[in-house]
């Protein structure tokens, strides 16, 4: 490890049959080092050292792509995220089940209090809106992509708890369901970023450029990300 700064930077070592000591900084934030056989402790210190800034900048850009909601209890009064707004859950006493979003509310009937309960009923909901809405706003993106023949081989929505959004070497883009609770434009950034991969697969200028024509302000976007739901 290094510290640079009142940073702290941890990394893996690798000594591989190689002529340049190699950097990268994984979508987890870890840090792998690939060095030549027999380089020095020294030399390799001063590199990671020299790199320390971009490294961190990378760590950075990828912590925007990590939820970082807290836990709910699911209980009354509550506050729950759709669409970058808060809403507060009122769970009310009912024969049949039923979730509804009116107000500024979210509203769970049920003739079951218990939170795992409500919780599967909230999460089901939020599953059938991120699905419809995420494939909404992905659609508008894919047509403007489309006219510089950038096309996905598919596009996907789950739940994940590492990353926001991603972008296989055959083209699949997976974007994550929990996106559904922030607001829009960092829902943009997300589709964009991973539509931008399709061309540039790794993030380099070329990249953070393809980045910018489409969305000058993506900065601010994925700084919001990284704030909203923390």
């Amino acid at each position: 490890m290094i510290q640079f700064g009142d940073k702290i930077i941890s990394f893996d070592l690798i000594y591989q049959d190689r002529k340049t000591l190699g950097i990268k900084v994984n979508p987890d934030r870890s840090v792998q080092v690939r060095a030549p056989l027999n380089t020095s402790n020294e030399k390799i210190i001063e590199t990671v050292k020299k790199r320390a800034a971009w490294i961190l900048k990378q760590q950075s850009f990828f912590l925007a792509f990590e939820p970082l909601t807290p836990p709910r209890k699911y209980v009354n009064g509550e506050t729950h995220l759709y669409l970058g707004r808060q809403y507060r859950l009122k769970i009310i006493k009912a024969d049949k089940n039923r979730v509804k979003l009116y107000g500024k509310y979210f509203y769970v009937l049920t003739p079951h209090y218990e939170p795992e309960h409500v919780q599967e009923l909230l999460e089901e909901w939020y599953k059938k809106h991120a699905i419809n809405k995420l494939n909404e706003y992905s659609q508008y993106w894919l047509e403007i992509f489309k006219k510089k023949n950038t096309v996905p081989t598919k596009i996907e929505i789950k739940k994940m708890t590492k990353r926001w959004g991603s972008c296989s070497p055959k083209g699949n883009i997976l974007l994550n369901s929990e996106l559904i609770k922030a607001p829009k434009g960092c829902i943009d950034y997300v589709i964009i970023h991973e539509l931008c991969h399709l061309v540039h697969p790794n993030h380099n200028q070329a990249f953070f450029n393809l980045l910018s024509s489409y969305m000058p302000d993506w900065q601010i976007w994925k700084d919001r990300l990284e704030r909203f739901l923390s």
